[in-house]
Order: C-alpha cells, then sequence, then structure tokens
C-alpha cells in the first residue's frame, strides 16, 4: 500500500479543520438539546376555570296561540224569505242594536194580520158567552130554564177564553217572526264576510251564517301546555287552587306573526279542566287589551312564557362548543386534566344554558381557550374566575 506522506504546514490545516467540524457539531447537538429542554419545560397553561353548582334560572318558551275576540257571534236568520237590504259593509264596526239585515216582511206581515183577526173573533165570540151566562144565570135562579143550558153556556164561555189565548198566541208569534225581518247587532263589533247579498233567498237551515260578529275590545289567546310543561309552570306559584295560582300569574307577552311583540302585556286568566287525550296538553287562555283594534278574530301567535326553574345546572353559552348538533363542555378533573364533555341542554336562560345530563355539582369546567385544548392537556386553574353561586 501507498502511503500519503503530508507536509506539516498542511497537516497542521487538516487538524484545525477537524476541530472546528468537531466543535460546530457539539455546539449543534447541544443547542438542540437546550430547545427540547425549553419545549419540555414549558409551563401548562392558565386558563379560567368555572365551578358548577345549583341555580335559579329563568327560561322564555314560546307557544303558538289561536287569537279570537272575547265575544264571536253568527248572525243567522231566525225566518225564511228574501234579503231586501243589507245596511252595512263588511270590516265595518257595529254598535249593539244597530240594523244589519232586513229580510223581505210582507209574508209576515199578512200573518200577523191574520192572526190579530182571529183573535179579534176569538175576544167576540167570548164577549157573546159571557152575555150568555149572564142571561141563563137568572133564569135557572128562578127556576125558568134548565141547570143544564146554564152549565152548557159556561162550558161555551170557557172555550171562547180559551181560543182567544190560543189566538193572542198566533198573533204573538206572528209578530216575533215579524220582527225576525229586522237583524240587528246582538253585541258591539266588527262585520266579518257577507256573503248572502241583496235579493238572496235565505232561511235558518243554511250551513253558511249570514256573517260573523267579533267584539274585540279584548282579545283572548289560547294556547296548549304539555303536560311536565304546565307541571312545572304550575309549581312555581303559590296558592291552593288553580284559580289562586292564576292571580299570582306574571304578565305574559304576545309575540305576531311578523315576530315583532304586542305593545300590550296579557293576563293568564283561565285553564281548561282537562287534557287532551289526544296530545296530552292543557288548554289555557290570556286575555289581551286591544282598545286599537290591531288584532282581530283569526290571528295567530305565540304566547311568550317565562319559566322559574330552582335547583339547575347552568353553565355560559360561551363555555360550551357545538359540533354536529352537540354540546360539549371541557371538564378539569382533579390532575387539572382536560376532557371534552358532551352535555344535554334542556334551556337557555338568558347567555347561559340549562344542562341535565353529563356534569353535575361540583365539577369545573374550562370557560375560555378551550378551542383546540385535546384530552388530556393539564393546565392551571385561573382562581380568579366566576364561580356559579348556589341560590
Amino acid at each position: 500500500m501507498e502511503t500519503q506522506n503530508f507536509e506539516p504546514k498542511q497537516f497542521i490545516q487538516l487538524l484545525v479543520k477537524s476541530i472546528i467540524f468537531i466543535v460546530l457539531v457539539s455546539l449543534l447537538l447541544v443547542g438542540c438539546n437546550n430547545a427540547a429542554a425549553d419545549v419540555a419545560a414549558a409551563p401548562p397553561a392558565t386558563l379560567p376555570v368555572l365551578d358548577i353548582s345549583l341555580q335559579t334560572a329563568t327560561t322564555e318558551a314560546e307557544f303558538p296561540a289561536a287569537i279570537e275576540g272575547t265575544i264571536d257571534v253568527e248572525i243567522r236568520p231566525q225566518v225564511s224569505g228574501t234579503l231586501d237590504k243589507v245596511f252595512v259593509d263588511e270590516g265595518a264596526y257595529v254598535t249593539k242594536g244597530q240594523p244589519l239585515f232586513k229580510i223581505n216582511d210582507n209574508p209576515y206581515t199578512e200573518q200577523l194580520n191574520n192572526a190579530l183577526a182571529s183573535q179579534n173573533a176569538a175576544e167576540a165570540a167570548a164577549v157573546n158567552a159571557q152575555l150568555e151566562v149572564e142571561k141563563l144565570t137568572p133564569l135557572v135562579q128562578n127556576k125558568v130554564v134548565s141547570d143544564y143550558q146554564l152549565k152548557t153556556a159556561k162550558a161555551g164561555l170557557s172555550i171562547a177564553k180559551a181560543n182567544i189565548a190560543q189566538a193572542r198566541a198566533t198573533a204573538a208569534t206572528a209578530r216575533i217572526n215579524l220582527g225576525y225581518t229586522l237583524i240587528k247587532a246582538p253585541v258591539s263589533g266588527y262585520i266579518g264576510r257577507l256573503p248572502k247579498k241583496q235579493g238572496s233567498q235565505i232561511t235558518p237551515a243554511d250551513p253558511e251564517a249570514l256573517t260573523q260578529l267579533s267584539d274585540i275590545k279584548e282579545v283572548y289567546a289560547y294556547f296548549s301546555l304539555g303536560e311536565n310543561d304546565f307541571i312545572n309552570f304550575k309549581s312555581q306559584y303559590s296558592g291552593n287552587t288553580i284559580n289562586d295560582k292564576l292571580k299570582n300569574l306574571p304578565p305574559v307577552s304576545l309575540v305576531l306573526a311578523d315576530n315583532s311583540e304586542y305593545t300590550e302585556k296579557g293576563k293568564i286568566d283561565m285553564v281548561d279542566g282537562q287534557f287532551d287525550k289526544t296530545t296530552g296538553a292543557i288548554t289555557l287562555r290570556a286575555t289581551f287589551p286591544n282598545s286599537k283594534g290591531l288584532l282581530r278574530s283569526g290571528n295567530t301567535g305565540k304566547i311568550k312564557l317565562s319559566i322559574t326553574h330552582t335547583n339547575s345546572l347552568v353553565v355560559p353559552q360561551d363555555a360550551t362548543l357545538e359540533i354536529q348538533d352537540k354540546v360539549f363542555v371541557f371538564v378539569v378533573d382533579k390532575k387539572n386534566a382536560v376532557t371534552k364533555q358532551p352535555v344535554t341542554v334542556v334551556g337557555k336562560s338568558g347567555t347561559d344554558y340549562l344542562v341535565s345530563d353529563g356534569i353535575k355539582i361540583g365539577d369545573r369546567i374550562v370557560t375560555k381557550g378551550f378551542e383546540s385544548l385535546p384530552d388530556g392537556t393539564v393546565i392551571i386553574p385561573d382562581t380568579a374566575s366566576k364561580t356559579f353561586a348556589k341560590l
């Protein structure tokens, strides 16, 4: 083998380069070790933590409502005939006793005239019968005629009086029927549709009413509560009976079809006597003032009801994370390790959720900075964070 011979100068240069290389490698290794040590030594993040405890919370629930006037009357004819006149227009406001419709009264006028004539004839016959009795009475006393004739005359008088009563009843019926030809408003309110026009033939048996009349100075809003909602609703108010509890109920709001809130507050004043077997719900009624006439029968809306929940688990909505229709919180265990935990939300109170399952009293949850925390991450709980107090 052939051996290379280095001059002293070359040997020294090579040695220096080798030393420099070794030093650089050593420095690089030391830097990496220090960096790894710095990463490993990075302290856990300090995050705000909330202690879970029982609270009293108020939720607002909305229930579909059907609105009706305090009085909704179907106007129907009591007698048959031709509709001669219509005195009102659709949507008009009328007062009690105001004429609405006129039925041709000629047939009923004639019926009344005939009945009065029959009444007059019956009264005249009764006068004759009375005169016959008065004539026979002294003759029987003087034994000029037999008692049988007087008894016959008295029987005739009784028949004549009965005929008068019958004729008067017939005349009264004819007078009532004649009065029915002018149809008046039974209450004050607003007129509905007018399906029958002047000249139409109408009868009491018509399936469709002449119109509807609604008194809407106040309106009723009917809505239903399920059994659980109703039990929870009535348990939070004092009183031994439903009527006692109704007196203690707070005012309720009405949300209209356009999602605006009606300006007047209402009062729940009626609870149905039984649950509907089909729906399992019970009907309640709230009364709203309607002095401006903004609400009409047939309107729909939603009753906004405040329900108080005692001893409830409440978490801030900002302390939750929603993923695929599930709500999660980040629970901190005794070793301060974080775990993502699904919870069951049963209601909303302001900016808080009411939770029925997933957490319990005494649990701690992270309220901020949890979005990217993997399970098992150790944190430092912020002792200055807010704690929900027990109410």
